[in-house]
């Protein structure tokens, strides 16, 4: 399955982890878990499509009120975008300071990677963490959007939560992996 540059055939896993280690067996874990998630994640932007487009066609052919398609039309949104955040950093699809790549050596280019990771890491897992934080206030709170529908709002916090976190765990797998490749040489 390819669409747009993502081919679930090809593997994104971390490539400088050696397979027999405990890194590279966690980011083989890792790939199975991203390649299902993103096939999921497809299914909710075709899912958001069809429910925006029903939403259309019931307001202009049928003057019906369209109350819920909306909110769950931007809760799959919102579970597909960041559910799908470790598949994209898995392929290294997120921002890297690419622009400097030609410019430094071939250890400045490393040392530039792991700078990069380490950043992108820390603010990932403060990202997860305050997630993860407003997601139980959601819940104990039992809040609900402000719609009529009041759908909970646990729910979007919870994938939130859940893909900020992934991507936090893939970051470190690819610094770890990069730090064991350090170390081999």
């Amino acid at each position: 399955m390819s669409a747009h540059g993502i081919d679930l055939g090809h593997s994104t896993a971390v490539t400088s982890a050696r397979p027999g280690s405990p890194v590279g067996r966690i980011a083989r874990a890792m790939t199975l878990l991203n390649r299902a998630i993103v096939v999921l994640c497809s299914i909710a932007l075709i899912v958001s499509s069809a429910i925006l487009s029903y939403s259309v066609a019931a307001r202009y052919f049928f003057n019906a009120a369209t109350y819920w398609q909306d909110e769950a039309a931007v809760f799959l949104l919102v579970g597909a975008t960041f559910l799908s955040t470790a598949f994209v950093q898995a392929g290294r699809g997120h921002i890297g300071i690419e622009a400097l790549t030609g410019y430094l050596s071939k250890r400045g280019n490393a040392i530039r990677m792991l700078a990069v990771d380490a950043a992108s890491l820390s603010f990932c897992a403060f990202f997860a963490w305050k997630s993860w934080t407003l997601f139980h206030e959601a819940w104990v709170d039992g809040q609900v959007s402000g719609s009529t529908w009041a759908p909970p709002l646990w729910i979007p916090y919870s994938m939130m939560s859940l893909g900020m976190t992934l991507m936090t765990l893939q970051i470190a797998l690819q610094l770890a992996a990069s730090l064991e490749t350090w170390r081999s040489k």
